[in-house]
């Protein structure tokens, strides 16, 4: 069983809205790096 892949699109669109990054760039990050890049933009809203 993978990562769900709604959660992925989900942080995809989330990460995208707020720092305008292509879907390829946040695809091409980690795991762990697209999670602390939420956390991030979470702590700044």
């Amino acid at each position: 069983m993978g990562y769900p892949s709604e959660r992925l699109y989900e942080e995809v669109a989330f990460i995208a809205f707020y720092f305008h990054w292509s879907r390829e760039d946040i695809l091409n990050l980690t795991h762990a790096e697209r999670l602390r890049w939420v956390n991030e933009i979470m702590r700044l809203r």
